[in-house]
């Protein structure tokens, strides 16, 4: 799998500049954050400070290298089964150590126990070794899933957050559409199931 690759992918998807009250994130360029940039200390334009001028400054390019550093080598995903990689690692990009969570959550659901801590270790390698070779056709899926209930859950708590699920016409809205890109089509929810999960949004 070509990270680099897909690194770039995700940036290009991610948008530009961003400050939305909504987002615990805070102000964001292309998936990366003010604090981010600050705790790397990227000072891009040299004036001795790290503020929004330098997060508006980020290039494609520099975009994916904070992620394929920060992102996927950081958190050590490449400990997982490659299948895996793409979907966990956009997730990374969008919603930090919840990724993580989010899959060990799985793994245990389908047997293969370990700790739900947001951190790939041993533990979580071995059971997501383990989990691939039972259900190699499936288990990508069933991440992408799981993430996808994640954020049906997460928008369903959170009214100010519904607007990422679910656009101002009914239908699903980024959050939905991202996790469904690594999902296969069969498995992807009609509108009117989009609407039926979403029914009771004020």
């Amino acid at each position: 799998m070509d990270i680099a690759a897909l690194a770039r992918d995700i940036a290009q998807s991610e948008g530009g500049y961003v400050d939305d009250p909504a987002d615990p994130g805070g102000p964001t360029h292309r998936g990366v954050t003010l604090s981010t940039l600050r705790r790397l200390h990227l000072d891009l334009n040299h004036d001795g400070r790290c503020d929004t001028a330098d997060l508006l400054a980020l290039t494609l390019d520099q975009t994916a290298e904070i992620y394929v550093a920060e992102f996927f080598h950081r958190p050590r995903l490449s400990l997982l089964p490659e299948i895996l990689q793409p979907s966990v690692f956009d997730m990374q990009v969008n919603s930090g150590a919840q990724a993580v969570r989010i899959l060990q959550k799985l793994l245990n659901r389908m047997g293969f126990p370990c700790a739900v801590d947001g951190h790939v270790g041993p533990q979580t390698a071995r059971a997501a070794a383990a989990a691939a070779r039972a259900a190699p056709d499936h288990l990508a899926c069933a991440y992408g899933i799981a993430r996808r209930n994640y954020y049906y859950a997460l928008a369903g708590a959170r009214p100010v957050l519904r607007r990422f699920a679910r656009r101002r016409d009914g239908g699903k809205g980024g959050w939905i559409t991202r996790a469904e890109r690594f999902i296969a089509p069969r498995y992807h929810l009609t509108d009117s199931q989009h609407r039926e999960r979403t029914a009771t949004w004020a």
